[in-house]
C-alpha cells in the first residue's frame, strides 16, 4: 500500500514539474502529462505493465464528470443570445455533423466496418473543454465577435452529445437494431436534462433557503451534488454527463454562498482529474503499436481538421452571417483531448470484437490535435485577425469578478471617532484600502485628499480582501497604447468631481491606487462614477 501511495505522489509531483516546462515551451501541459504516463508505462523507461481498460474507464469517468461539471460551473452566460444559440447548435448539431462526416470518411475512405467507422466518428466528434479553456486563459486570447464565450460554451457542452453517440455506436457494434436505438436516445436526453435541472434547483434551494450547510461543508456538498447529478440519470439509462453540465451551468450562474471558494476548490479537483486522466491515458498506451495505426490516424486527423470540422462549422455559422475569419478560427479551435480518449477506453472495455485498435487511433488523433492545433492556436488567431485588444477573455468565466473583488465596509463617523474633523490625506489607513464614497445627509460625496470628515458621515471603505457587495456600481476600462492616461500618475489626471479610480488590476495583482500611482499599459482600471 505504501508503495502505491509513493508512486502516486511521485506521479503528481512529476506532472507539476513538467507543467513548468510546458509553459516555457508553449505546448499544452496535458500533452506532457500524457508523455509522462508513456515513460512510466509498458514501453517506457520503468516498463510498468498496465492494460486494465475497465479500471481505467471507471477512474477516467469519475474525473471527466468533475471536468464537465466545472466546465459548466465556470462558463458565464453570454448576454448575446445569438452567441448562445450558435454555441448550442455547434455543441449538438455540430457534434453530430462532425461525427457523420468523419464516419463516412472512415467507411468509404479507410474501408472500416460501419459500426467501427461510426464509433470513431462519435468518439472524436467533441472538442476538449480543458484544452480550450487552458489555452484561451493562459495565452490571454482576447477574441473578437464574442468568440471566446462561444468556444467555451461549445467545448463545455458537446461532450455529452459525443458520449451519447458513442453509446449508440457500442449498441451498433453489439448488433443492436435501429428500433432499439430510439428509446435509448430518448432516455439519454430526457433523463439527462431532467435530472440536471432538478438537482441544480434542489441544490440552490438548500444553499439559499436552509441552514443545512455550515462553513466548510459547502464544498463537500457540491461534490455530492455533482456525483448525484451524474449517477441518477445514469442508473436510468440517461446521459450523466449532460446532467452534470446542466447542473454546473445553472449553479455557476446563480447567486450562491462562497462561490469563490467553490471555484478554487473545483479548480484543484479538475486539475488533479486532468493529471490523472492524461497520465493514465499515456500509462495505458503501447507506443510500439502506434506504427501499425499511424497512417490511418494521421489521415483521420487531417480529414477532421481540414474538412469535417470546418464544414460543420461553416454549415452552422454561415446562416448567422459569421465573418470568414471567425469561421476559420473556430474551425481550427476544435481540439480533441481527454474526453475522446476516455470514450475510446469505454468502447474497448465494453467490446472484445474490434477489428481495429480504436484506442491507439484515437490516442494519436488527440495527441496530434492538442500538440499541433493547440500550440498554433495563438498564431491562427493573429493570422485571422481575431485578437481584440479591448476584450478580456477572463470575463467569460464565472470566477472573473471574484479574482480581484472589492469588499465594502461602512464606517459611521461619530463625535468621538478619531477620524472626525480630519482630512482624508491625513488618515492612517491600510495601503490596500480606500474610501470610496461619503454619504452626508443623503448626499453622496466622492472623496478627495482634502475632503474633511464630519460627525454623522457614513463612509464606504473599499478593500481587496473579499468579494464586493452589489450596493454600488463599479465599471472598468483597459488601458491600451492609445489611452490618454497611459504612463501618467493618478494625481495628474483631470478627473471629474464624481469620478474615482477604486482599483487597478495589473496581471495577477490587484491593488488600491494612491495619488502617485502610475498607470501602465494593460492595466484594468476599476472605477466608481456617481
Amino acid at each position: 500500500m505504501s508503495a502505491i501511495i509513493l508512486f502516486c505522489a511521485i506521479v503528481i509531483l512529476s506532472c507539476i514539474v513538467t507543467n513548468k516546462f510546458s509553459n516555457k515551451l508553449g505546448m499544452p501541459s496535458l500533452v506532457f502529462f500524457m508523455f509522462l504516463g508513456v515513460l512510466f508505462g509498458s514501453d517506457g523507461i520503468l516498463k510498468l505493465s498496465f492494460e486494465d481498460y475497465d479500471l481505467t474507464s471507471k477512474l477516467c469517468s469519475i474525473g471527466l464528470l468533475f471536468i464537465i461539471f466545472y466546465g459548466g460551473f465556470c462558463t458565464r452566460k453570454c448576454e448575446d443570445k445569438k452567441v448562445t444559440v450558435q454555441a448550442i447548435l455547434l455543441s449538438s448539431l455540430g457534434t453530430v455533423l462532425t461525427a457523420v462526416f468523419t464516419a463516412a470518411f472512415c467507411f468509404y475512405g479507410l474501408r472500416m466496418s460501419f459500426a467501427e467507422s461510426f464509433l470513431i466518428g462519435a468518439i472524436i466528434s467533441s472538442t476538449d473543454a480543458a484544452s480550450v479553456f487552458s489555452i484561451l486563459r493562459s495565452k490571454r486570447l482576447n477574441l473578437k465577435y464574442n468568440t471566446a464565450p462561444l468556444l467555451e460554451m461549445e467545448s463545455g457542452s458537446n461532450d455529452p452529445f459525443a458520449y451519447m453517440l458513442t453509446m449508440l455506436g457500442i449498441m451498433l457494434l453489439k448488433g443492436g437494431s435501429v428500433a432499439s436505438l430510439t428509446p435509448m436516445l430518448f432516455k439519454q436526453l430526457f433523463f439527462g436534462i431532467f435530472f440536471g435541472v432538478v438537482v441544480a434547483y434542489a441544490a440552490m434551494y438548500i444553499f439559499k433557503k436552509t441552514n443545512l450547510l455550515t462553513e466548510g461543508t459547502d464544498t463537500i456538498f457540491m461534490v455530492a451534488v455533482a456525483l448525484l447529478s451524474y449517477a441518477l440519470p445514469d442508473l436510468l439509462g440517461g446521459n450523466g454527463y449532460l446532467s452534470v453540465y446542466i447542473t454546473g451551468i445553472i449553479l455557476g450562474n446563480s447567486e450562491i454562498r462562497n462561490k469563490i471558494n467553490l471555484i478554487y476548490f473545483f479548480d484543484g479537483i479538475t486539475a488533479l482529474s486532468q493529471v490523472i486522466i492524461f497520465f493514465l491515458i499515456g500509462f495505458l498506451s503501447f507506443p510500439h503499436r502506434v506504427p501499425n495505426i499511424l497512417m490511418p490516424a494521421i489521415a483521420i486527423t487531417v480529414f477532421l481538421s481540414f474538412i469535417a470540422r470546418p464544414l460543420a462549422v461553416f454549415l452552422i455559422m454561415k446562416p448567422f452571417k459569421a465573418p470568414w475569419n471567425q469561421i476559420s478560427f473556430i474551425s481550427w479551435a476544435g481540439l480533441r483531448g481527454a474526453a475522446s480518449i476516455v470514450f475510446a477506453i469505454m468502447v474497448v472495455a465494453e467490446s472484445t470484437n474490434l477489428r481495429h485498435d480504436l484506442f491507439h487511433i484515437v490516442f494519436v488523433v488527440a495527441l496530434l490535435s492538442v500538440a499541433i492545433q493547440g500550440s498554433m492556436l495563438p498564431v491562427i488567431a493573429k493570422r485571422d485577425s481575431m485578437i481584440d485588444r479591448f476584450a478580456d477573455v477572463r470575463k467569460t468565466f464565472n470566477d472573473y469578478q471574484q479574482e480581484s473583488a472589492i469588499a465594502l465596509d461602512k464606517v459611521i463617523i461619530k463625535d468621538s471617532h478619531p477620524w472626525n474633523g480630519c482630512m482624508l490625506k491625513d488618515l492612517n489607513i491600510s495601503d490596500n484600502a480606500l474610501i470610496l464614497v461619503i454619504n452626508r445627509n443623503g448626499e453622496k460625496i466622492v472623496p478627495k485628499g482634502n475632503t474633511m470628515l464630519m460627525s454623522g458621515d457614513e463612509v464606504l471603505l473599499g478593500t481587496t480582501v473579499v468579494k464586493a457587495k452589489n450596493d454600488i456600481k463599479l465599471c472598468e476600462t483597459v488601458v491600451d497604447e492609445g489611452h490618454e492616461w497611459l504612463n501618467r500618475k493618478i494625481n495628474t489626471i483631470n478627473c471629474p468631481e464624481d469620478f474615482l479610480i477604486a482599483l487597478i488590476k495589473r496581471g495577477d495583482e490587484a491593488f488600491v491606487p494612491k495619488g502617485d500611482t502610475e498607470i501602465k499599459l494593460g492595466d484594468t482600471l476599476v472605477f466608481y462614477e456617481a
